[in-house]
This record gives C-alpha cells, structure tokens and sequence, in this order.
C-alpha cells in the first residue's frame, strides 16, 4: 500500500514538472499553472512549497544547457571583453527590481493570491492584454518603433534593462507569468519579439534561482532526505521538457505572434473561473 502511494506521489510529481517544463518560458505563466494543477492533483506533500520553485530551477537548467555556448564565453570574457561585460550588467539590472520586490512583498502574495480564483483573474487580464499589445504591433507603422535600432540582445542598454526588470515585476503576481510579463513588457518597450523572447531567457536564470535557493532556505525545515526522489524526479521532467519547449519556442517568434497565447489565457481563466462558480470542481480557496 505505501509503495503505491510512493509510485502516485512520483507520477504527481512527474506530471507537475512537466507542467513546468512546457509553461515556464511561454506567455501562459508556469507558477498559475503549477496552482492550479497541484490543487487538481490534491499533491498536497509537506514540501510543496519547496518543490514548485525547485522544479522551476530545473527548467532554467535547460536555458543554462541550450545557450551554454554563449554563457561559457560571457563567463570567460567578463574581464576583457566590454560587450560580455554589458550582457551580464543587463541581466544584473534587470532582475534586480523584482529581487527587492519579492523579498520585501512575497509572504504577503504567497497568502491572499496563491489560490486558483485569483489565478485564473490574472489568467484572463494577462490575455487581454497580450491580445492588445499584439494589436497594437500589427497596427504600427514599420521602423516606427523608438527602439528599431535593436536587432540582437547585446543592442540593450542598462536603461532597457532596468525597465524590462520593472515590467517583471507584475510576475510576482501568480498567473501573471514571468516569461509573458518580460516579452510582452519589453514589447511594449519598442523591442523586437525575438529580442525580448532571448533577454527573458537569460533573465529567468537568476531569477529563478534566486527564487530556489530563498526558498528551500525559507521552508527547509520542511525539507527531508526521503523526499529526494520525489524532487528529482520533478526536476528532470522539468528539465526536458522545458529543453524542448524552448527550441520549439525560438522557432515560433520567428514567423508567429502570441495572439495564440493570449486567447489560450483567457479560455483557461473563464473555464477555471466557471469550474468553480458552476461547482464542477471543489478548488481549494
């Protein structure tokens, strides 16, 4: 009996890091999903806490894994070479205004807005408003954009940086989604999809390793050596998955906009929202 509840456990906890994996770097907000799933699931384990922010770090390995190149050769030409030196400044400054924020308003999020109903609010207003910004960039004149200069991510300055930081600090919302808050933000900002796609990839690296490290410092008493299979297991499907979601992805902002995204959001949110009104399904509050 306890060895199937063991092999359950494992299969919530593989489900979940998919879920991770296919949500965290696409505009539909992986933390939303992740409450909602794990409240459908019931994985109602002692460490959840913990383990959705440790598979979320599982994901950001496969950023790590995909553009290693590039970040082995940031790393090694930090003292000699002034463009690797800005790269790494961006990042820095960007993800500096959500740090500051999260420390100072996380506990205070974590309780009033990590429940489905208000997930699923934010599900719908994120959609909206990705379905707007996409409607204003199909209507802007061509070469209109007061960032047209920017072709690539080494084109940012500290000043780009600093707001598309600023931008990803309506994340901290659960069901805002942090990748869908730093493209859509930095659209918003005049840069190019694919510019703003690649920087929210290399911005979720510390950020959600910052994330992962407070958070099993927070909740480590909840921590436990039986529950490493549990965590691994989570984090290797994250890790996967996301890997693939990523080179799907690159491929996508090619040729297509996040139209997709945005009427996926406000289709989930509503039927979440109609779910609960209508008693479908008992979501925990």
């Amino acid at each position: 009996m306890e060895t199937d509840l063991n092999l359950l456990l494992l299969a919530k906890a593989a489900l979940l890091g998919m879920v991770e994996g296919l949500t965290e770097f696409l505009p539909i907000s992986s933390t939303g999903h992740l409450v909602l799933a794990s409240s459908l699931l019931r994985f109602d384990h002692h460490g959840v806490q913990v383990f959705e922010i440790t598979i979320q770090a599982g994901a950001m390995l496969a950023v790590i894994w995909h553009y290693r190149a590039r970040l082995m050769a940031t790393a090694l030409g930090l003292s000699s070479d002034p463009a690797r030196r800005q790269f790494a400044l961006n990042v820095l400054v960007a993800f500096v205004p959500a740090a500051i924020l999260g420390l100072l308003l996380g506990s205070l999020i974590k309780r009033h807005l990590f429940n489905p109903t208000a997930v699923s609010i934010a599900f719908v207003v994120g959609g909206v408003v990705i379905l707007l910004v996409e409607r204003a960039q199909r209507l802007r004149v061509p070469g209109s954009s007061p960032r047209s200069g920017v072709r690539t991510v080494d084109d940012l300055t500290p000043k780009d940086a600093l707001r598309i930081g600023l931008v990803q600090c309506a994340a901290l919302i659960p069901g805002t989604s942090r990748s869908g808050a730093t493209i859509i933000g930095s659209m918003l900002l005049g840069l190019p999809r694919q510019v703003a796609t690649e920087f929210s990839f290399y911005l979720g690296i510390p950020t959600l390793f910052a994330a992962a490290g407070y958070s099993m410092w927070q909740y480590r008493d909840a921590l436990r050596a039986d529950d490493a299979s549990l965590f691994v297991t989570g984090t290797a499907v994250a890790f996967f998955s996301a890997l693939a979601c990523i080179r799907w992805l690159i491929r996508y902002v090619s040729t297509h906009d996040f139209s997709p995204f945005g009427w996926y959001r406000i289709a989930f949110g509503s039927l979440i929202l109609l779910s609960s009104a209508s008693g479908w399904i008992s979501w925990p509050a």
